[in-house]
Parts: structure tokens; sequence; C-alpha cells
């Protein structure tokens, strides 16, 4: 297996150029028959295209939709919502590419984010490709159809996604239109209880382990015990909050599909801007999402999600939240925080913007969900 995306590049490069000839006479379908989703997108931007893919479904109400995935987000999607199929697509093993080249043409490809995977999406033979514009460099978009301008108005990403379809809107997500996946490995906790995922992608989107303390002390007072959860390799991050006899800790060894049960039987689940605070939405248990260096509107709820339980929690506006970068784009109303990974200087030292989140406004959140949950409600979501 191969562990470098350089082959597949270069696989989709020559497979492009191959097929570029034979492509001058495109246009768009008016009714495709096979539409692929084309992306490598984290789990909680991957979960946003929720919408998107109603949408299709909508428009396209007898076409096969196919949507590339990361591995370990696959299972989540067995129960095909708004019957679609996902493909895993593993860029550093090209072997996950051979099934997408061997198949039937796709009539229409849409890429909801990164225009590089626009070369992949000629080299597949899509007759039309759509995808955002303003990518850069430049050479991402020179495959693409069809560019749609980035909102000019300041919009959750789930919209932004949509945009790349044209045609009458979905309704409303309802929690009926995605089945759990099969969950007969994952582990039973007796409720009322509240999951508290402490993860994140970077130490600049985690809370204060005395904070974490400090709410899981509080929601104990409100009846619920406490869960506590966090990604692979995370572990020390719940070690940090010292885990008190008689709660519950899963230190990063629940697949995400197990993680779904967990959530789902949950009375309310509390985590920073991360994919589990997303697959919270999904699932359709209460959600409280701790904002610091993101952008709580682009990654909130928009009107397709504005039905699920939801509560953010951010200090609005925060002095260096203020870089406009949006997917490689300059979009002039982002207003978010990319110094999460650089080295040095153009790193953040502290994650002030999380540490301007007070116990107190978590806790306000969660009091503000929790009364519009009946009890019958935590089983209907499993």
């Amino acid at each position: 297996m191969w562990r470098s995306r350089a082959p597949l590049r270069w696989l989709s490069v020559g497979a492009a150029l191959l097929r570029w000839p034979f492509a001058w006479r495109r246009a768009r379908p008016a009714q495709p028959r096979r539409i692929l989703v084309l992306h490598q997108l984290l789990l909680g931007d991957t979960l946003m295209l929720t919408g998107l893919l109603a949408k299709l479904r909508l428009n396209h109400p007898g076409a096969e939709i196919v949507m590339t995935v990361a591995p370990t987000y696959a299972r989540l999607y067995e129960g095909q919502p708004y019957d679609v199929h996902v493909h895993a697509l593993d860029p550093r093993d090209i072997s996950t590419v051979w099934p997408l080249l061997r198949g039937p043409r796709f009539d229409l490809a849409i890429l909801p984010a990164d225009n590089r995977w626009s070369w992949l999406a000629r080299a597949l033979g899509a007759r039309w490709i759509v995808g955002l514009a303003g990518d850069r460099p430049a050479h991402k978009n020179w495959p693409i159809d069809e560019l749609v301008p980035y909102s000019s108005a300041p919009s959750a990403f789930v919209e932004t996604a949509m945009a790349l379809e044209p045609g009458p809107e979905p309704s409303p997500y309802a929690r009926d239109r995605w089945r759990a996946p099969r969950g007969d490995d994952a582990p039973v906790v007796s409720p009322p209880y509240a999951v508290l995922h402490v993860g994140a992608s970077s130490p600049l989107k985690q809370w204060e382990p005395q904070r974490w303390r400090a709410l899981a002390a509080e929601l104990a007072r409100r009846g619920l015990s406490i869960v506590w959860s966090c990604g692979p390799g995370e572990g020390a991050l719940v070690e940090a909050v010292t885990p008190q006899e008689g709660e519950t800790t899963f230190a990063g060894n629940l697949p995400l599909h197990a993680l779904w049960h967990v959530i789902a039987r949950a009375s309310v689940l509390v985590a920073p801007d991360t994919g589990i605070a997303h697959l919270g939405r999904i699932i359709g248990t209460p959600t409280v999402t701790l904002f610091g260096p993101g952008s709580a509107l682009i990654c909130g709820p928009g009107e397709f999600l504005a039905a699920m339980p939801y509560r953010a929690v951010t200090v609005e506006p925060f002095h260096c939240r203020d870089q406009r970068i949006q997917f490689f784009r300059e979009i002039e109303w982002v207003r978010r925080c990319e110094r999460l990974y650089g080295p040095g200087a153009q790193r953040c030292a502290r994650a002030q913007c999380m540490e301007a989140i007070s116990v107190s406004a978590v806790v306000s959140a969660v009091d503000d969900l929790l009364p519009d949950i009946a009890p019958a409600a935590l089983h209907a979501r499993t």
C-alpha cells in the first residue's frame, strides 16, 4: 500500500490529460444518472455536507449518488442517509482509487471544498465538474467546468455547500433521515448522563482541564452522571481532568460507530469545535459546542440543521479572531483564526479565545437545552 499522496497525484494528472481531448463538448447534464461528491474533508466538514446530499437527492431522485469519505468515517454512513453511497478513499492508498476508475463514468462531480480533487474527477471521466471559485493556486481549478462564487453574505458552510447544486431547497434535516450504524459492540451507560468530549484537533481548541472539572461538578448537581470522551491518542486530555469515582471514561478507545450510540443515549453532549460536536447534531442529541479559534457562524447549523437542539458558546467578537481564510480562499466576511498549526511566531502562544469561555456560560447553554428534552426522546435517537 502506498503511504504517500504523490502516486495518486501523478495518476490523477496523467489520466486527466489523457481524457482531456475527448471532453471538449462537455455540458452540464440536465438529468445526471451518476453523481460524485468528491472530497477528503475532516469529520465535521464531512457531516456538514449532509445538506448538499439532501438537495442532490431532492433534485435527482433517480440518480446514483456517491460520496467519498475517509475510511474511518465510512461506517457512520452504512444506513445510507438520503440514499447516498459512500466510497472510502485514502489518498495514501492508491488501491482505494481503482474501484472509482473501473466503474462507470460520473455525469456530475461536485467538489465542496478543495479543488485539487478536480484532477481526479477529470481522471475518472466526469462529464461536468463543479467547484467553489477562488481556490488557490490557480492550477487546482483548471479541470473545473463550473466555478460557483463563494457566498458574499455570512453563512454556514452547510449552506455554502448546498449552493453548489442549483434548484429547490430540501426540507430541513430530520433525525429519521439518518439510520444509526450498527452498534452491537457499543458500550451501554445507564442514563441520564452527559458526554463531555475533551479532545480537539489542536491544543488551541482545547478547554482547560479545571474548567471541564468544574462543568462536570455542575452537571452532576443536576442529576447527570459524567462520561468522558476523547479521540485516539488523546488519552492524556482525559487524565488531566482527573475522572472521579462513578464517572465513565472512553479515552480514545471507541470507534465512531460505537461512540454514535453512546452520544445518542446521552442527555447532552458538550465538546469543543470538533467533528464530534457535528456528530451530536446529526444524531439529534442536545449539543453544546465551544468555539475559540473557529467561527460559530461558519460551523453553525444554518437553516438546514436549525431544528436540531444545539447551542454555541463563544466570545464574539474576539480581538485576534481576525483572519479571513476559508478553504484557501480569502472571504471578506470570514472571521476566524488559522494560527493553530503554524510554526514559531505564526502560532498562538496560548488559547486566549478558549480561556475566555466561562464555565457559567457553558452551564447556561446546557440549562437552556435540557428543559426541551422529554425522557422518551433519549431512546428515540438510538
